[in-house]
């Protein structure tokens, strides 16, 4: 018995379960926002990125995005080295974090996208699901 590799389809059950989630598209990608916010998002490689990869193999399958509070959270997020989660040069300066989702747990996902709605989400819905939970 192997462990089950997270999906999209998981990924979009974990956002819908959080308040006031849309999913949409941005940039022609399966996008969720809260409050007009894009929180999470499937990011495949672009050609430029592919480049970057040089000799190395990119990371396969489903990669998502997800927005965190700030630099130093990010700098916390792959410090702690959870697997599945890593950057690219293009997201440089920019406080987000790709997920591999065929390598992620279910739990860590599940946490990367209920922080980065919080880090999205406007203060008082944050501080609702906060006294909620």
């Amino acid at each position: 018995m192997g462990l089950r590799v997270v999906t999209i389809d998981d990924v979009a059950r974990m956002a819908a379960e959080l308040p006031e989630v849309t999913e949409g598209e941005r940039h022609g990608n399966l996008t969720w926002f809260v409050a007009g916010k894009a929180f999470a998002w499937v990011r495949p490689f672009s050609k430029a990125d592919l480049k970057r990869f040089g000799p190395t193999t990119p990371p396969e399958g489903p990669i998502v995005a997800v927005r965190l509070a700030d630099l130093a959270d990010k700098e916390a997020v792959l410090s702690a080295g959870p697997r599945g989660f890593f950057t690219i040069p293009h997201f440089d300066g920019y406080a987000a974090v790709l997920i591999q989702l065929e390598k992620a747990g279910k739990n860590a996902v599940r946490e990367a996208m209920v922080d980065a709605w919080l880090a999205s989400a406007p203060q008082h819905l944050a501080d609702e699901y906060l006294s909620a939970e």
